[in-house]
């Protein structure tokens, strides 16, 4: 059964990402991936929006794919839907990227465990945005 890393290694993690390929921001500011991917941006992360069919999401060029995006990622964070996860962790792998983060209620076993075995290291069912403010403070507290 997957577990997720522990509380400090997820501060660690949230530390040393600079870029973030959000798949499924939506334009929509009263969406969820739209308001922690903005606060995400106002704390000084870059987001790169990957979603087919729009132009841009808070300023930055969209991508209809992870493949698509001519820079290093740093982290895939996700807003899809579980179905869709298995795909978006074999173009993770195919493309060498390390880190992939699935938002509150998306949880897929199975992808989250061949994510894992390749070494990508996997946090799933976890608000991003929660962990960056609340998490990581008190981990930070405790030290």
């Amino acid at each position: 059964m997957f577990r997720n890393p522990d509380p400090e290694a997820i501060c660690t993690l949230l530390r040393e990402v600079k870029t973030i390929a959000v798949v499924g921001l939506s334009p929509n500011p009263a969406r969820p991936a739209f308001r922690i991917a903005r606060a995400l941006q106002g704390a000084g992360l870059r987001i790169i929006p990957v979603r087919p069919k729009v132009a841009a999401v808070l300023g930055e060029k969209a991508y209809a794919s992870l493949s698509e995006v001519p820079e290093k990622i740093d982290l895939v964070d996700v807003f899809r839907a579980a179905e869709h996860v298995g795909p978006l962790v074999d173009e993770c792998l195919r493309l060498g990227l390390k880190r992939i983060w699935l938002q509150d209620g998306i949880v897929n076993e199975a992808a989250a465990a061949k994510a894992s075995a390749a070494g990508m290291t996997v946090v799933m069912d976890r608000c991003i945005w929660r962990d960056y403010v609340g998490l990581c403070a008190e981990v930070a507290d405790a030290d």
